[in-house]
């Protein structure tokens, strides 16, 4: 029988495949440099209106040479999030756990929260403002086990800033007669709806500023006030 001739996609799939393992240093750093130009891409045409083409025109290069760090569009966008976004959801985690555990009052835990939420995505700009921008619960993928794992970190530093307002209430700090889920909506409306306009850059308002801003118009609504 005679035998048959591989096809190009699978020996480009051969050639992605060597190369991730060979890992070398070389490829890598493009590799990084293509999942920042489909950041950018992804941010401001949103992940269904973005083609490979968009990206590979962004990146400097042609469709053909995307597909020998990444097999489609799908793929590149799980891989910023699975090799970027959730990495820095677990420093986050991390910083909540360390802030929770501080002898400092609920005010003062979730002024912290915010600034460490903030500062994140000015300094993973424009990453996990793509987790937010795309709504990943609502993501053709989102039974995949990355997805999940992503979704489970969030709703963990969602139970902190409830916990720290929970605290709050019961130490009759914060006001009791609005819902603690309402507060809790109200606050991370505000923090992640800076993915409208918050970007790094000069003359530009900062994360500090913003989280500053942020905490004195949320406490200024939340602490009780009553004698």
């Amino acid at each position: 029988m005679p035998r048959t001739r591989p096809t190009t996609n699978s020996g480009m799939n051969q050639r992605r495949r060597t190369a991730r393992n060979e890992s070398s240093p070389g490829y890598q750093a493009k590799r990084r440099e293509l999942l920042q130009a489909a950041a950018d891409v992804f941010q401001e045409k949103g992940y269904d209106a973005a083609t490979l083409n968009d990206i590979a025109e962004r990146f400097g290069t042609d469709r053909a040479t995307i597909y020998y760090y990444f097999a489609s569009k799908q793929e590149v966008f799980q891989a910023l999030f699975h090799e970027v976004v959730s990495g820095v959801l677990d420093e986050n985690l991390d910083a909540a756990d360390q802030v929770l555990a501080l002898d400092v009052d609920a005010a003062e835990k979730l002024r912290r929260l915010i600034e460490l939420q903030l500062l994140s995505y000015e300094s993973n700009y424009p990453y996990v403002y793509l987790y937010i921008q795309e709504d990943m619960a609502k993501l053709e993928f989102q039974s995949t086990p990355w997805a999940k794992d992503m979704l489970r970190k969030t709703k963990r530093f969602e139970k902190a800033v409830s916990d720290i307002l929970d605290q709050g209430v019961a130490d009759g700090l914060f006001r009791d007669d609005v819902p603690i889920a309402l507060m809790a909506k109200a606050l991370f409306g505000m923090i992640n709806w800076t993915h409208r306009w918050m970007k790094p850059g000069p003359r530009r308002v900062d994360a500090k500023q913003t989280a500053d801003a942020f905490s004195a118009l949320f406490f200024t609504g939340a602490m009780n006030h009553q004698p």
